[in-house]
């Protein structure tokens, strides 16, 4: 099934394609313009902030914490009940070394708090928080999708 869009896409291989290029396209905007770096490394309203950048041409519902229970394969990401919770312990979550920073990460990932666009949005709140906190980048090209 494919999501409702406002690119009006019914077609599953279409929206995939056209969502990686709209959501690159914007990533890049997000480093070129200086936006990301005004925003507040950490936070979860940096990271909508990163999503809606991302997926707001796309999605009706970018920005916004789900409220569907979602999994990916036999893995459940947290409960749409305990979401806002969970964000919110994730928020207050260290981040001063890299180990603390990677823990915060993982934490969010498993939160998942979009319904589409996690990963993507995760990947430069994370890069942002590292440039931020410790002067480093991740050069994701280097990184297999399955690591």
């Amino acid at each position: 099934m494919t999501l409702k869009n406002k690119l009006g896409i019914s077609d599953e291989m279409q929206l995939a394609h056209e969502e990686e290029r709209i959501s690159k396209l914007a990533a890049l905007r997000l480093y070129r313009d200086g936006t990301l770096d005004e925003l507040v490394p950490g936070t979860f309203s940096t990271l909508r902030a990163i999503h809606v950048a991302l997926f707001g041409d796309i999605y009706d519902f970018a920005g916004k914490v789900r409220t569907v229970n979602l999994a990916k394969g036999n893995f459940r990401f947290v409960s749409a009940l305990y979401l806002d919770a969970a964000i919110k312990s994730i928020e207050s979550m260290p981040q001063g070394d890299f180990d603390k920073i990677v823990e915060k990460y993982v934490e969010m990932n498993v939160a998942h708090p979009f319904r589409e666009g996690n990963g993507r949005s995760g990947r430069i709140w994370l890069d942002h928080l590292f440039r931020s906190e410790l002067h480093l980048t991740v050069d994701w090209s280097r990184i297999g999708r399955d690591d």
